[in-house]
């Protein structure tokens, strides 16, 4: 199991090598403040760091936890994991035909529901914050094109 570790780290020190030489295509800064390349240049240099630090603690340091521990879930983390799963493209099956509003909506108001939150009146008022709120500001504020749907809420 130590030799998967290893192999991920050097994986993932490989890829934060290959963005960050693919986001220096892009300027750095623009007229504005930080240009394209400022987020994943920051983002190659954390993977990086990180998978070397994992990769010196995998290989050299003292194992605190147990690397050869299963990694799958028990039963229930299971059934929550399909949950979201489900949740997830069931909102992504229903973002073009119903709009951003609507499957935000139903995915904030089932989802808390169908991990086990019972209280329905706390998932509604979250669920409207949550859709309309967010529509609000990427839509009006931040002008990024959201889909309406069929309704054109």
């Amino acid at each position: 199991m130590k030799r998967a570790w290893q192999i991920m780290c050097i994986a993932f020190l490989a890829l934060s090598i290959l963005t960050l030489v693919l986001s220096l295509e892009y300027p750095y800064k623009d007229r504005l403040g930080p240009g394209p390349a400022f987020f994943p240049v920051w983002m190659s240099i954390i993977t990086g760091a990180l998978s070397l630090a994992l990769f010196f603690q995998t290989t050299w340091g003292k194992s605190v936890v147990d690397l050869t521990a299963t990694l799958l879930p028990e039963r229930q983390g299971v059934w929550r994991i399909i949950i979201i799963l489900v949740a997830l493209l069931g909102s992504l099956a229903l973002l073009d035909p119903l709009g951003f509003r609507i499957s935000l909506f139903l995915f904030l108001i089932f989802l808390p529901l169908g991990l086990g939150g019972v209280n329905w009146w706390v998932a509604l008022i979250f669920a409207v914050a949550g859709s309309f709120g967010v529509f609000h500001v990427f839509y009006y504020w931040l002008k990024v094109p959201l889909p309406m749907g069929m309704f054109g809420i």
